[in-house]
């Protein structure tokens, strides 16, 4: 099958959306790491080089635009930090969750979506979209997922 089934409750996203709340690149500033971070974009593309170069991290966070914060993390010139691939769904995760916390209304709007499963419809990423032809990682859409439910968590454990 070319195409594999999918829940018809379904949600797609694009995560560089500026309007989807859900998304990376929503203007929705957070705490973490003992600085502020204008978006989820600017944390993710910094961390590459938390460790190997503070100061080009820094220059990410403090990006004109997520757009411009994704530019400089993807460049190929800069030494990103060895562990990268283990560590970037743990790192997603946390500023996800991070914005959430901070802001009631997404969380409230990620709790909204019930038990739909969520998908990140990149048609070129395959990590952390659904790519193409649907059979990639969907990593961002897990990511929400699990937000989602340890949101829950935490919300049936102050009831």
């Amino acid at each position: 099958m070319l195409f594999p089934d999918l829940d018809e409750d379904a949600l797609f996203l694009r995560r560089n959306d500026p309007e989807e709340l859900l998304g990376v690149f929503s203007e929705h500033a957070f705490t973490l790491e003992n600085k502020t971070w204008p978006t989820v974009e600017h944390y993710f593309q910094a961390m590459k080089f938390e460790q190997t170069m503070p100061d080009f991290a820094e220059d990410i966070r403090v990006a004109a635009s997520p757009k411009l914060a994704r530019k400089l993390g993807r460049s190929r010139r800069k030494e990103v930090r060895v562990d990268w691939n283990k560590v970037k769904r743990v790192v997603m995760t946390r500023a996800v969750y991070t914005k959430c916390r901070t802001y009631s209304d997404i969380a409230e709007a990620l709790l909204a979506t019930d038990e739909r499963k969520i998908f990140e419809s990149s048609q070129y990423d395959y990590y952390w979209g659904c790519g193409r032809d649907r059979r990639g990682e969907n990593a961002y859409g897990k990511v929400l997922m699990d937000v989602r439910e340890k949101l829950r968590q935490e919300a049936s454990e102050e009831s």
